[in-house]
């Protein structure tokens, strides 16, 4: 999620600065695949039962904006597309890092087997809020200023646009919130009373994660030409 899906986002970049301007029987059907998976992988994240599938889910939603504002090629676009992807990477292999903490000593990753984890991992209860709170788009994070980019794009595009943007944009919330309540709030099941402790080096990939989708809101020119 973290790679291979940027990768991807390269080769769209590259290839639709080729094919610029493009041929609207060619833009149209792939703006239309994009905007509608927004929603439809969305929509699939809320009856998920498996943490891990539940991510990955996430990860398509948040690629279908990076490819919507690719196929637009306007340079707020493209700076929209680039900090969001580099925003994504950070946040989604941080959730996968969490999911994998969770694995790792409850064996499961169905979300109704275990829940109640913020009474026995309360610093990790937080890095779970913090990182969903990033994938919700929230400031200080440049997840928002990708967002922002593109929905505007999006918007100066074609106006309806900012409907479905709109919508999946709650979505995403509602999901992130319904994964973090899940995982940790609630009772916790009487057979993982007893789990081994979290490590610093957990602690650690999780802060260098966060610190970077914090920090990079103060010279967002680092990932981004717009502003330099």
């Amino acid at each position: 999620a973290a790679i291979l899906l940027k990768l991807g986002g390269y080769g769209l970049i590259r290839i639709s600065s080729m094919l610029n301007p493009h041929p609207p029987n060619l833009m149209f059907p792939i703006m239309i695949l994009a905007l509608w998976g927004i929603l439809m992988t969305s929509s699939i994240c809320l009856r998920q039962t498996d943490l891990k599938a539940l991510i990955a889910y996430s990860s398509v939603s948040h690629m279908g904006l990076v490819t919507a504002a690719i196929i637009v090629q306007t340079p707020w676009g493209l700076t929209g597309a680039m900090t969001l992807m580099v925003a994504h990477g950070l946040t989604s292999s941080a959730l996968f890092a969490l999911a994998n903490t969770n694995y790792e000593r409850t064996h499961t990753r169905t979300l109704l087997l275990v829940r109640g984890l913020q009474l026995i991992f309360p610093l990790m209860s937080t890095w779970w809020l913090l990182t969903n709170l990033t994938n919700m788009a929230m400031p200080p994070t440049i997840n928002l200023l990708g967002e922002l980019f593109i929905i505007s794009t999006l918007f100066n595009w074609s106006t309806p646009t900012i409907i479905i943007t709109g919508i999946g944009t709650l979505i995403t919330a509602t999901y992130s919130l319904y994964m973090f309540l899940m995982t940790q709030r609630g009772s916790i099941s009487t057979q993982f009373r007893i789990l081994p402790p979290t490590h610093t080096r957990e602690h650690l990939t999780l802060a260098l994660h966060l610190l970077p989708l914090g920090l990079l809101i103060m010279k967002p020119s680092l990932i981004s030409g717009l502003f330099a």
